[in-house]
């Protein structure tokens, strides 16, 4: 089979797989997986055989630590230090030495068991946030806490793609403690030299480029600053991802974040795609009758390790019995970065193809029994501790509903204004905006502004407009307001949407196409005239609210189809 037959056979099954996954509201990554099962060189039926395919799954994985480096800059990371960093940290550290020590104790060698240790502390993202959106409990004290660690996990896995490579060598302890001390000083050296690279060359070289007004040209110079960062630290013998993380972390500290993060991701999801199409190849079906009962007792040991540890870890900081438990089940999952640290490791001749199917399997086993703790936690956790009624004084307080945001589109003139009514009554709110120059004065004024393209789906999902209280569209271009308002009306029709019209016609147009409030500028000058007017002859201000309210509610028929022209 040549390889264009073969890319079109990968994307035929992968779509029909992946479709019949979602519609079943099981995570997309195991339906990734079982491509790369299917159409793997261990199962019967055609093969999928392409090195190329390879080069780009790698890249996957540096567009995923890409993107979890977006949203943990140095300034997130150390307002999180007394919690969160604690939290996710330490889980990890405590998981991957139990699990280590286990592993250890049974025969395998120390480096071997470090990294069972490493893969089974990682928890899936996805799965947690999907399963939390759809029970409806993303806000919850237990889910925002629960996500959060997981996310952190993420960032903790960073050493590991360091230290994992070294672990493959074939030398003495002492010789090999000297080579991790080299490869964290020249990780050490990467970080230094990317961090001053990005501080000083990445915000001029955004502002350059979305000067220009092309939304292509900053996706290709996204791509560029992704891969030329994971270039530079593979050149220091580093993984690639690495240097994905730490671009990531710089972007993330400009004002481009949400306009970045929603170029790459559509290459991140596809590409991620192959990432894990490649690990189900690597699956053996063939292999569970001699491994069945290893894997399950990784899974168990996945399962109730976490779930015991991030549970006591949680009640160690004063949260009470029952969302403790409900955070260490929702934790208990394997992790899709798991599967990476376990591709690495075969790939560096850490572990062989027989402990590399174990962990594997025993990953997967437990995303699936995960899955379904997640789902029950409430029971699990109401058998467990009896509820309690008081929450303990000191314990982590995360808000059961989120602040009131308002999402503002455009910041010309009415933006600016609407942004610092907003400010003056205290409402949080962001603003985005495809002039950098408007960026550049917004953010001077202490106003949370982004650059990015209002009508860009991946940008609005990436700001959570789905949270907002309110979506105000000031910018003075019907086409792309048309576009949000597309968007917003299939994805959270529930957000109430404000938006400026040049004229009456676009006004009806956009109302139709499900605006709240659709105003007309220039008719809307004319009311504020006449209310200006009114006051001048002493009319009562609640009279002239009425009149001008009254013409708004006839979709201003008072004032227009009594006049013929602009006069």
């Amino acid at each position: 089979m040549d390889n264009f037959a073969q890319v079109l056979l990968l994307l035929a099954v992968a779509i029909a797989v992946v479709v019949t996954f979602q519609r079943l509201h099981i995570p997309t990554s195991l339906g990734y997986l079982l491509v790369g099962v299917v159409l793997g060189p261990h199962t019967m039926g055609p093969i999928v055989s392409m090195p190329e395919l390879g080069v780009l799954a790698d890249f996957g994985i540096v567009f995923l630590m890409f993107t979890i480096g977006l949203d943990f800059s140095l300034p997130q990371l150390y307002a999180l230090r007394h919690q969160i960093l604690g939290l996710g940290s330490g889980q990890v550290a405590f998981t991957t030495l139990f699990v280590g020590l286990v592993v250890w104790l049974l025969g395998i060698p120390a480096a071997i068991a470090f990294v069972f240790g490493a893969v089974f502390a990682q928890s899936s993202t996805t799965i947690i946030a999907s399963l939390l959106k759809e029970q409806g409990e993303e806000n919850s004290r237990h889910g925002r806490l629960g996500l959060a660690m997981s996310v952190f996990q993420d960032v903790t896995a960073v050493p590991f793609l360091v230290v994992i490579p070294v672990l493959g060598l074939s030398v003495g302890a002492d010789v090999l403690a000297g080579m991790l001390g080299w490869a964290m000083a020249k990780a050490a050296f990467a970080f230094a030299l990317l961090f001053f690279a990005g501080r000083w060359l990445l915000r001029p070289l955004f502002h350059l480029i979305s000067e220009q007004r092309s939304f292509e040209m900053f996706t290709l110079a996204v791509l560029l600053v992704a891969l030329l960062a994971a270039w530079t630290t593979q050149s220091f013998g580093l993984s690639l991802a690495f240097g994905g993380f730490i671009a990531g972390m710089m972007l993330g500290e400009t004002e481009f974040r949400h306009q970045v993060a929603s170029s790459i991701g559509p290459f991140r999801d596809v590409l991620l795609g192959l990432f894990f199409v490649g690990i189900g190849m690597r699956f053996d079906p063939a292999s569970l009758p001699s491994i069945w009962y290893w894997s399950i007792l990784g899974a168990l040991l996945i399962l109730t390790s976490k779930t015991l540890l991030v549970s006591a870890m949680v009640r160690m900081i004063g949260v009470h019995g029952r969302v403790a438990w409900r955070t260490g089940l929702m934790l208990s999952v394997g992790g899709e970065f798991g599967l990476a640290l376990v591709a690495i490791a075969m790939d560096s001749g850490v572990i062989d193809l027989l402990l590399g199917q174990i962990a594997i399997t025993s990953v997967l086993l437990s995303m699936i029994a995960g899955a379904v703790l997640i789902r029950f936690n409430v029971a699990i956790s109401n058998r467990l501790v009896r509820p309690e009624r008081e929450v303990a004084p000191n314990s982590l307080e995360i808000s059961e509903s989120p602040r009131r945001q308002v999402v503002i589109g455009g910041y010309g003139r009415f933006g600016h204004a609407v942004a610092t009514l907003l400010q003056s009554s205290n409402i949080s709110f962001v603003a985005i905006d495809a002039d950098p120059i408007r960026v550049a004065k917004g953010r001077a004024d202490g106003h949370s502004v982004w650059f990015g393209d209002i009508s860009n789906p991946a940008l609005l999902s990436s700001v959570h407009v789905e949270r907002a209280s309110l979506v105000v569209i000031t910018i003075d271009e019907p086409a792309t307001a048309f576009g949000a308002i597309s968007y917003l009306q299939r994805a959270c029709p529930q957000v109430p949407v404000i938006v400026r019209a040049p004229d009456l016609e676009t006004s009806k147009r956009l109302l139709a196409a499900g605006a709240a409030h659709a105003y007309p500028e220039t008719i809307e000058a004319s009311l504020q005239l006449g209310a200006a007017a009114l006051q001048l002859l002493n009319v009562p201000s609640d009279e002239i609210d009425e009149v001008v309210q009254d013409v708004r509610n006839w979709r201003y028929r008072p004032v227009v189809d009594t006049v013929d022209g602009d006069g």
